[in-house]
């Protein structure tokens, strides 16, 4: 690809706009795999105004050439029109939620079907059988998959083994790279990613939550294996390509760019272990004295599998607190409803809902993997062979598309897989830290 000056200026403006912003609105940069020396210097300056934030972005996206490599172009228009949004929210400008929501991920939301709900409710009737009401059925066999305590900290190495192994032989990971855990004992979400750099992230588990058996693989390829770790760790291997494209080198939540990163975590274990994956989940986690029993994992995945049917649900959610201005109660009651959980839950998915940083966080799950399902997985009666859906998900990766762009249809083109390295089983600590959230409500 040929060089474009005036671009590439415009893409280390937009670098620069991304770090600014992060002072002004702490958390909104996730990960920036450029030189460190370049966030010192703007940690440096005087704090940025709002403001002249807003400013800039429009500058920038004014600037933006009309031709030329226009999924580049698309991309930075994308990401700037959030920042300009963001920017007004840290100004204290209100800005209705579900223009918000547009404006910072690309995507206009409204509430789902009530219907569809009730389809789930029907297929998990069917998977769960026996007698009694269907949220005290799926609770007791969620509680006969839930982790004893002692066995959290094995299964998570050994989940986090079995997937890098699994990740370096489909999408391929760089020499070097590596992912420590850490445990907190209470927090909003289930697990978190941070990128410490270079080619080393962070993942934290709230163990305060109860994990399951059945969700630790989830959680795992969310965080690391293939997500978001995978995702920072390539890029960050491939200076070339972070010189070619320097808006690379930041990401930035609440932007498009985290739809689709989230959108590709939350199906990061289809796309590297494909339909089977609880059996194959329980087999692992048995082999390293973890108790699990693969005919139960299979049922799990199906449970999981109609579950994620409910995910909208959250996002109703959303909606109802912060658009609709509905009472904390009657959101709590939606949610026991149709997720079929205890109050207690409702309200620990409340407190994330409601959390000023994670508010608009839940669509980039709901709406990420249902704009990616797809474009990676294809139709539900049309799968494409396994090398193709990991080829797109190196493609999603390595230059994901805009929201915009995931209507249009899956590459043709499968960009160069980067090496495979030796698995090694990371260490576990307690400790608290935060940056990018799974929500804790599986």
């Amino acid at each position: 690809m040929l060089a474009d000056p005036g671009l590439d200026g415009l893409a280390r403006a937009y670098v620069g706009l991304a770090l600014r912003l992060d002072r002004v609105l702490p958390g909104v940069l996730d990960a920036h795999l450029g030189d460190a020396a370049e966030v010192a210097r703007i940690a440096d300056e005087p704090t940025p105004d709002p403001g002249d934030l807003a400013r800039e972005a429009d500058r920038l996206r004014a600037g933006l050439p009309g031709e030329g490599d226009t999924a580049r172009v698309a991309f930075l228009d994308a990401q700037l029109r959030a920042c300009r949004v963001l920017a007004e929210r840290a100004a204290g400008r209100q800005v209705g939620f579900v223009d918000e929501v547009e404006r910072c991920f690309g995507v206009r939301i409204t509430r789902d079907d009530p219907d569809r709900y009730r389809e789930a409710h029907r297929a998990l009737d069917g998977l769960l059988g026996g007698g009694g009401d269907l949220p005290g059925r799926l609770a007791a066999f969620r509680d006969g998959d839930r982790l004893a305590p002692e066995h959290l900290a094995p299964g998570l190495r050994a989940a986090v083994a079995a997937l890098r192994e699994r990740t370096a032989a489909t999408v391929g990971l760089p020499p070097g790279e590596d992912v420590s855990l850490e445990v907190v004992d209470a927090a909003p979400w289930s697990g978190f990613s941070r990128w410490i750099g270079p080619r080393h992230s962070a993942v934290t588990v709230n163990a305060g939550i109860g994990h399951r058996v059945t969700h630790l693989p989830l959680l795992v390829a969310h965080e690391a294996y293939p997500g978001h770790h995978t995702e920072h760790c390539r890029l960050a291997a491939d200076p070339d390509g972070l010189r070619a494209r320097p808006e690379r080198r930041v990401f930035l939540a609440r932007t498009p760019q985290s739809l689709v990163a989230e959108g590709a975590a939350e199906l990061g274990l289809e796309a590297v272990v494909g339909p089977g994956w609880g059996r194959w989940n329980a087999e692992v986690l048995a082999a390293a004295g973890v108790p699990a029993d693969p005919e139960r994992g299979a049922l799990g995945e199906a449970v999981e599998t109609v579950m994620a049917r409910l995910a909208p649900v959250r996002q109703d959610a959303a909606l109802m607190l912060h658009d609709e201005h509905r009472d904390a109660d009657e959101v709590v009651a939606h949610l026991r409803r149709w997720l079929l959980v205890d109050e207690a839950r409702a309200r620990r998915m409340l407190e994330f809902l409601a959390h000023p940083r994670w508010r608009t966080h839940t669509t980039t799950y709901v709406e990420g993997a249902r704009l990616l399902r797809p474009w990676l997985l294809g139709a539900e009666d049309d799968a494409p062979p396994r090398e193709v859906v990991t080829a797109r998900l190196r493609r999603v990766l390595d230059d994901p598309p805009t929201p915009a762009a995931l209507g249009v249809g899956p590459p043709t083109a499968t960009p160069r897989p980067v090496p495979a390295r030796a698995v090694r089983t990371p260490w576990l600590r307690r400790t608290v830290g935060v940056d990018r959230a799974s929500p804790g409500n599986r």
